[in-house]
């Protein structure tokens, strides 16, 4: 007897669950045995180092900020707004200004003689006093980063001129009536002649000194005004060589030991490795310099458009005022660029 093959039934294949749709219907299924949906954690913000310290830096100058927006501004306004207007006074007080445009700039630059003089001679000055602060205090600053006793001494008697220069000490040494008698005093003829006790060196004495090298009048002229001028230098540098000694002890010494187990000199550590590494206090100093002697109350130019502000016209002493501010900004602006082309800065990686 043949025997009956035995039919199997057909399985029909199952197609397997994707897992990308299996995990939600899992996760949905377990929140509706929870009963409430799970929440989302909210990422917290970390603040980085730097944004912290610019924030800080915000706090420390919102005072300045504030008292430059609610007080210094409407006075910059009414300034700018002088120098365009002329005063007409009005009959039972107050008066009224009347629009002029450029004429009180006219006046001051190109009628008045006096002014530009001034101006000229104030700017020739200040080109050879503020390479000689900052050359100054920089020597003076090397000096005394140097080992030596009574250190921290000698740099508190560099910077006592700074403290006694400004506020009611400053007051008092412009009204000095005897130290103005000592500088100027009147020959038989009733001019005003420089006393010779206050100086330091003459310029006979410096001709001498040049007499082999063959120079001009000129640079005999410039070297005895800086010798005799090594008071209002030495009270003027005060800050810079405060700026400078700081910029000073940032370099590692591990550089001066390396330069010096290379068996490099003094000078050629100074050029290669202390010079570079300052550059970035000169250009700020120089800054420092150049506004400081600019806006200083010995200028000359700020004691005459003081002069004419309280004894002359209000609009054309405004006029005075902008024009100088102006041409300070060129040359700090002008300072800035050239220095910058020359200035290291030590990457810090």
């Amino acid at each position: 007897m043949k025997k009956e093959k035995k039919s199997t039934p057909k399985q029909t294949p199952v197609e397997p669950t994707p897992v990308a749709t299996a995990i939600p219907a899992a996760n949905a299924q377990a929140a509706l045995v929870k009963g409430s949906p799970a929440a989302p954690k909210k990422k917290r913000k970390v603040v980085s180092l730097d944004k912290k310290k610019a924030r800080a830096g915000w706090y420390f100058i919102l005072p300045f900020v504030i008292g430059l927006i609610l007080i210094y501004l409407p006075i910059i306004y009414d300034s700018i707004k002088l120098s365009f207007n002329e005063i007409i006074p009005v009959r039972g007080g107050g008066f009224t200004l009347s629009f002029v445009g450029f004429e009180n700039y006219n006046e001051a630059l190109f009628k008045d003689p006096n002014f530009y003089t001034t101006l000229t001679d104030g700017l020739l000055q200040l080109f050879i006093d503020i390479p000689a602060i900052v050359i100054f205090s920089l020597f003076m600053a090397v000096m005394l980063n140097q080992k030596m006793i009574g250190r921290a001494a000698f740099r508190a008697i560099f910077f006592v001129p700074v403290i006694l220069s400004t506020g009611l000490m400053a007051e008092i040494d412009a009204a000095n009536i005897l130290q103005q008698n000592m500088e100027s005093t009147e020959d038989m003829s009733g001019a005003q002649v420089e006393n010779s006790g206050t100086q330091i060196v003459s310029a006979m004495e410096v001709s001498a000194l040049f007499e082999t090298m063959k120079v001009g009048t000129g640079l005999v002229t410039t070297v005895t005004n800086l010798v005799n001028d090594v008071y209002n230098i030495i009270n003027r540098s005060g800050v810079q060589l405060l700026i400078f000694l700081a910029g000073l002890q940032s370099i590692s010494p591990h550089i001066y030991e390396a330069c010096s187990i290379d068996g490099a000199t003094t000078w050629e550590t100074f050029w290669k490795i202390t010079f570079p590494m300052i550059s970035p206090m000169i250009l700020v100093n120089t800054v420092y310099t150049v506004i400081d002697s600019f806006t200083g109350t010995t200028n000359s130019v700020m004691n005459f458009i003081q002069d004419a502000y309280e004894n002359g016209s209000k609009t054309v002493s405004s006029a005075m005022a902008w024009v100088y501010f102006l041409i300070v900004i060129v040359v700090v602006a002008i300072v800035s660029a050239i220095l910058s082309a020359y200035i290291f800065y030590q990457r810090r990686d």
